[in-house]
Order: C-alpha cells, then sequence, then structure tokens
C-alpha cells in the first residue's frame, strides 16, 4: 500500500513543501518485506526514511536489508505494534519517507546506554554547533530498547545537555514476549542502545502528549521503593499490591493488566500529570512498573475519558494550531491499545490514527522532553 501526504495548512498544494510517502508490507521473508516497503516509499529528494518493524524478523537479516533498500539516513526499531495507514498494524514492517528542502535530519547513536553521560555531552556540543549555524527549529526523536531501564535518565541528560529542543520518543518492544528489543542505525539492530534524530526544519510542527486520564481525588504516598528495579515496596506504608487493590475496590487476586490499564497512577510534574503504569505483581507482592518510581513519591489514581473523542479532540487542536499535518511521528503506549481492544474501540481508534497520516509505533514506555510516561501517545505533527 502506498499513502501520500502532500499538505500545506490545510490545503493542497501542486508544490508541496514535504512530501510523505507510506506503506506496509505483511510478508513474513526479511528481503521480500524490505523490497516491498522501499518500493512504496520511494521518491525523490528523501531526507529521511524511518521503519517500525515486527521483533520475528531475523535481526541479523533485516539490519543489512534496510541499509540496502531504504536511502538516506533511516531510523527504526522493533516494536509492540505499528501505527500505519492501516491503523494498528500488528506484525509485518511499516515505514515511511519525508522529503523536502526544508528539512534535514541528523541520527545519533547512544551506545551502550551505561556511559550515555559521556556520549550525551558529545551529542550536545554537535547539536549546539548546527544549531549556532542554523536559523532553522528543531526538535528531537528518539528511540530507545525497551527493555533496558535507562529511559529516565537518558532523557533527562539529553533534555538538560540540548536547552530548548524539545524532544519525543518512544520505547522499543518485541510484541509483549518482554525477552529483547533492538533499534536500528546503520545496518545494524542493537540492544543497550538509542539513536536520538535531530530533525530541523522550517515546516510548522507541533510536539505533543497525549493522554485520555485525568486525575482524581485518590492519592497516595510511595513509602518504600527500589528505583532501579523500578519496584514499589509500601504505599501508604502497607503492602504496595493490598494498598493499590484496596483503593481501586478489588482485591491483589484480582489486579491484572486490564485494571492496571483502567487504573493507572499519576505524577504531578511542572503543573501538569503524567501516567506512571503498573507492569505487573510480583509473588512477594510488590508492585512492578514501566517506569522508575521513588520513595515519597505522591501520586494520584487516574479516571479515564474516551480514548476515541479525546484523541480526535486534541488532533483537530494541533490541526488549528499549525494546519494539515503531513505526518505525525507517533509514538503509542501497548497499555493503550490493549485497553482499546478490551472496549472494542481498536479499529475506530486505528481509523482515525490512518485518517490522521500517524507513522509510528506501539511502544513500552514513551518520552516527552525530560520525563519518561506510560500509556500515553507522544508525536511531533509536522505540516507542509
Amino acid at each position: 500500500m502506498i499513502f501520500e501526504s502532500a499538505s500545506s495548512k490545510g490545503k493542497c498544494d501542486a508544490s508541496p513543501r514535504l512530501k510523505v510517502r507510506q506503506g506496509v508490507s505483511a510478508k513474513s521473508n526479511v528481503q521480500q518485506a524490505v523490497c516491498e516497503l522501499a518500493t512504496q516509499i520511494k521518491q525523490p529528494n528523501i531526507k529521511i526514511c524511518l521503519a517500525f518493524f515486527s521483533d520475528e524478523y531475523d535481526p541479523q537479516l533485516l539490519g543489512p536489508a534496510l541499509k540496502k533498500y531504504l536511502p538516506g539516513p533511516v531510523i527504526g526499531c522493533t516494536t509492540a505494534g505499528q501505527l500505519s495507514e492501516v491503523g494498528f498494524q500488528r506484525g509485518g514492517i511499516s515505514g515511511a519517507s519525508l522529503a523536502s528542502d526544508e528539512l534535514s535530519s541528523f541520527p545519533y547513536l547512544i551506545h551502550p546506554l551505561a556511559s550515555h553521560a559521556e556520549q550525551v555531552d558529545l551529542i550536545a556540543r554537535d547539536i549546539q554547533q548546527r544549531l549556532a549555524h542554523s536559523a532553522s527549529p528543531a526538535f528531537g526523536f528518539l528511540l530507545v530498547d525497551g527493555l533496558s531501564m535507562k529511559e529516565e535518565p537518558l532523557i533527562s541528560a539529553l533534555y538538560m545537555a540540548l536547552g530548548n529542543v524539545p524532544i519525543i520518543g518512544g520505547s522499543a518492544g518485541d510484541s509483549l514476549k518482554f525477552k529483547q528489543t533492538f533499534v536500528y542505525y546503520d545496518g545494524e539492530l542493537l540492544q543497550n542502545a538509542a539513536v536520538l534524530t535531530l530533525f530541523e526544519t522550517t515546516l510548522p510542527f507541533k510536539v505533543f502528549k497525549h493522554q485520555h486520564f485525568q486525575p482524581s481525588e485518590t492519592r497516595l504516598v510511595v513509602t518504600e521503593a527500589d528505583p532501579d528495579k523500578r519496584l514499589v515496596q509500601e504505599i501508604n506504608g502497607g503492602p504496595a499490591a493490598e494498598v493499590y487493590a484496596q483503593l481501586i475496590g478489588t482485591s491483589v487476586e484480582h489486579l491484572d493488566s486490564a485494571l492496571f490499564s483502567r487504573f493507572p497512577l499519576m505524577l504531578h510534574i511542572d503543573n501538569d500529570y503524567y501516567v506512571r503504569s503498573i507492569s505487573n505483581v510480583e509473588p512477594n507482592g510488590d508492585l512492578k512498573f514501566f517506569c522508575a518510581i521513588d520513595r515519597g513519591v505522591v501520586l494520584t489514581i487516574g479516571r479515564g475519558d474516551s480514548a476515541l473523542e479525546s484523541l480526535n479532540r486534541d488532533l483537530l487542536k494541533i490541526k488549528k494550531e499549525i494546519g494539515e499535518p503531513a505526518i505525525i511521528l507517533g509514538c503509542d503506549c501497548i497499555l493503550r491499545r490493549l485497553e482499546m481492544e478490551a472496549h472494542g474501540i481498536d479499529d475506530s481508534v486505528g481509523k482515525l490514527l490512518a485518517k490522521s497520516k500517524i507513522a509510528g509505533f506501539s511502544t513500552y514506555g514513551e518520552q516527552i522532553n525530560s520525563v519518561h510516561v506510560n500509556q500515553t501517545f507522544t508525536g511531533v505533527a509536522i505540516a507542509g
């Protein structure tokens, strides 16, 4: 399939400032899948290609194939599902090419993540030099190993080092296997790695965060935690799982992913709320989170609005602000998709995603500026 966008401030233009071509392939053979995608997104003057793909592909074969068949800088990662012109895509590969004289992209590899501090300093210096000689606004797009548990220190260090450059991103997935996730860089699929891509552009763009949860009146305090392991051991002075279950009106035995997605916890930072989702209950009654939670943190239980209506509302706001997007690069938490599937609205939401020209993936976590979050959609809309 091929999807081409050529829009400028809500109106089609014979000479669009940004040309976008999207494609998908469901083929299981690596070479055939990448070739099919490459054929669909081929166009002149490509400044970057994006590829999001199933973890079922052999990483030793996929990396070289992406380098061979896709032109220009290429970024991508394994996923828990893709966002493409077919909506929520399961399996296969999807991607897009962006072509414009008003856009440049510069991917930076961060590997290994244990030494990210030194690498971030070097990257920040290079980016600051680039921006000092450019009049174009910029944003960062981060893809990171979703099982590294390094997202918090990495995104914090990047945002602080880059100053006023907004950043959005997502954590790579592996279709809920939680065994190995990869990011792509220059012909290789890498673990324990991240790729930050700097986009410079004079095109209108909007970095945003969307979630369909609002804080309730129910608050709690984390009284014992192990942030490095993303474990909360005590809440309000009692066993974490027991207290959480009582607060949402159930028992520990009934806690599962469906309840976690319905009743996420929210953290208040700088006049905004960010979702902190629970992964599972440990055998000893600890709560394992998808984000680091520290002792002494005050959290609020979230209550959900209509996922479809709230997403449509926020997308309309973006359109009013920058005009009709030619593409939206999106990082959408897998927990959101699971919740939508449980409520039977995933097809409707998927159609809205496709209609809105969203290219991206279902993630194991999302990043927005300096914060790592869950059960959230982070993205950047680019008009053209």
